[in-house]
């Protein structure tokens, strides 16, 4: 009882302070941005300016299908005609787990690099930010978890996104997977932001509509989750704004032709902006609860943000119903001057509704009933000690909210539509044959 006394009054009292602090941090803390570089064949510019850095050796960080398809391709000839040395390493998977980070470091050390380049989704470039600062510490990932956990800076870090969806090549976190303990784990220091990024739409046309739609909420939750919090700033805002809008207008173009270099441009820039203001204003309760989920079950991050997003909305909606409204403005849902309370309503709206336009599932069907109680706990510390959330939520809140995506039971769902082309065939026959013999 004393015990589960002091816990609450932690959360109450000290939590809070801390938070309080540290979003003042972020206001006042500089936070490098990398030098960008935009539009088709920007990999290959980006090459061009690595070779010319005049690196011993680079370490290129990817994964085996990006390798497979040569989409490095315009790199690697840059980086040859360039005469830069460098060495592939092309084992990472998603979620980025703790022994491919440490096979990676493995090889950066052993072939004598000095710089690496990241080219690749999420996954790929927090797993180069976590290579590059574990090798200059000579620290276990382990070790680096949490805030400025290194001494040494990292490499130098170059970054060629291959999804419109994380940002990480602008932020300063670094999220890998413990497989051994089912968690996720973060990494932040200012000094793991990339130098110089390349979003270059050409190597994000032969996405898949499923990883385009995934990866698209991911960047509208990073950019709403900092727009509704506590810690916004006018730039966070500008950031967030900028990305919605063009999410909006742009993710449903991508969905339908990944060959529009235009769209897939357009959301290479808005997963960037959301990248920019979520370093700042940091996220919310959707990532406390799709962190856990993808530690347990390895669901795929950006799916479990945009499953989550829909419910969370509406558990705070009335605390974020002002900044609601004005996202509905920006995402075009509604008009400036309708009232505040519909305008937020229409912005949940939307959500779901890009939701279903995208295919994106209602309910996560590797969720389990006995797993919530954990997942919640685990959930609320996470919100609890790190986010600035524009409602806090309670073990119970938390629970309801992962009961709303659990799948249902066969029975529960809708019987299957039987296929009534068979049956109709005949009829169909018969009246072509009728109208055959009243033409004749």
């Amino acid at each position: 009882m004393i015990a589960n006394l002091i816990g609450d009054m932690a959360r109450a009292y000290a939590l809070p302070g801390l938070k309080r602090a540290a979003g003042v941090v972020t206001r006042l803390l500089p936070i490098p941005q990398p030098t960008m570089l935009v539009g088709p064949g920007a990999s290959a510019r980006l090459g061009q300016a690595v070779a010319g850095f005049g690196h011993r050796r680079i370490l290129v960080v990817t994964d085996a299908v990006v390798a497979q398809l040569g989409l490095m391709k315009g790199l690697a000839e840059a980086l040859t005609a360039g005469g830069a040395d460098f060495v592939v390493f092309d084992e990472i998977t998603p979620d980025a787990p703790i022994p491919l980070v440490e096979k990676g470091i493995a090889l950066y050390q052993r072939a004598g690099c000095d710089a690496i380049v990241a080219f690749g989704g999420g996954s790929v470039m927090d797993a180069a930010k976590a290579i590059g600062l574990s090798a200059t510490n000579h620290k276990h990932p382990r070790e680096l978890v949490g805030y400025f956990s290194g001494r040494h800076a990292p490499p130098p870090i170059y970054a060629v996104p291959t999804t419109a969806g994380t940002g990480s090549e602008v932020t300063v976190a670094a999220v890998i997977s413990d497989p051994e303990h089912h968690r996720k784990l973060v990494i932040a220091d200012t000094r793991i932001v990339p130098r110089m990024a390349a979003l270059d739409p050409c190597v994000m046309t032969g996405l898949p509509p499923h990883i385009t739609a995934a990866t698209g909420m991911d960047a509208l939750t990073h950019a709403v989750e900092a727009y509704i919090g506590g810690w916004g700033t006018a730039f966070s805002d500008r950031m967030a704004l900028s990305a919605v809008g063009l999410i909006y207008q742009n993710l449903p173009i991508a969905f339908a032709d990944g060959q529009n270099l235009d769209a897939r441009e357009k959301m290479a820039l808005a997963s960037m902006y959301a990248g920019l203001a979520f370093t700042r204003a940091n996220v919310g309760n959707v990532h406390a609860i799709a962190h856990q989920l993808g530690g347990l079950y390895h669901t795929p991050h950006g799916l479990a943000n945009a499953i989550l997003l829909p419910p969370v909305l509406r558990f705070s909606s009335q605390a974020a119903q002002a900044k609601l409204a004005v996202l509905a403005v920006r995402a075009r849902a509604g008009a400036p001057g309708e009232p505040e309370a519909e305008l937020a309503q229409k912005f949940l709206d939307s959500v779901e509704a890009m939701n279903r336009s995208l295919g994106i599932p209602k309910h996560l069907d590797a969720l389990r009933e006995h797993d919530i109680p954990a997942l919640a706990k685990a959930a609320c510390w996470e919100a609890d000690t790190n986010y600035p959330v524009p409602r806090v939520m309670s073990q119970q809140a938390c629970e309801a909210m992962l009961r709303e995506v659990l799948p249902k039971p066969a029975a529960a769902r809708p019987a299957a539509r039987k296929k009534a082309a068979p049956a109709k065939a005949p009829a169909r026959k018969a009246a072509a044959r009728r109208r055959a013999a009243a033409a004749g």
